[in-house]
């Protein structure tokens, strides 16, 4: 749960490029709200689709297993793209983004939808909830403090990822662990 978590919420992708620049441009401290509006618009998001998907694995319990699957795989081709991108950040000057702004962008980013049903079909389960809340918490911890990561990333060290080798080596980590954690699901329901 931990490294899928990890995983998902610090690897490249639109809210953490956002982050990224706000922090370059404005710091952290104005780049809180922003990471804390992401932060709970990705939970409540994962919590929708969870707990609706819930309903369809009590009327049709062989989904879990068909739904893990294809999320597993799914995650083995996003860890094959996050490995394989091409190390390029770019940085632009914008408006300091706000709490609604990182809320509404979750339920709107493609790739927080494919996290959270590819995790809330992995980590469901057809005879309790626990398995799947605490999937919620620990992905609430993570996902907070890998966007925060990126603001601080940004504002303190923005010359790190200035680097293509640098980047080509946390893309190549990024995909890897991804990857490695697909393979171990796909282990567990095969």
């Amino acid at each position: 749960m931990f490294s899928f978590s990890l995983a998902m919420s610090i690897s490249p992708g639109p809210v953490n490029m956002i982050i990224l620049s706000s922090g370059v441009n404005y710091g952290v401290k104005k780049t809180v709200p922003y990471v804390s509006g992401a932060t709970i618009g990705f939970t409540l998001l994962l919590l929708f689709i969870g707990l609706i998907f819930e309903q369809f694995v009590n009327a049709y319990p062989a989904l879990l297993k068909y739904l893990a699957i294809f999320g597993s795989l799914y995650i083995v081709y996003m860890g094959y793209r996050i490995a394989c991108a091409k190390p390029e950040i770019v940085i632009k000057k914008q408006v300091i983004p706000k709490f609604h702004q990182g809320f509404i962008l979750q339920w709107l980013n493609p790739k927080a939808w494919l996290a959270c049903v590819s995790g809330a079909s992995i980590f469901s389960s057809v005879d309790s909830y626990t398995p799947f809340l605490t999937f919620v918490s620990i992905y609430f911890l993570v996902c907070y403090l890998s966007l925060l990561a990126w603001a601080v990333l940004g504002d303190k060290i923005s010359f790190f990822l200035s680097s293509d080798i640098r980047l080509r080596i946390f893309n190549v980590l990024m995909g890897l662990l991804l990857v490695l954690t697909a393979l171990m699901l796909i282990y567990q329901h095969v």
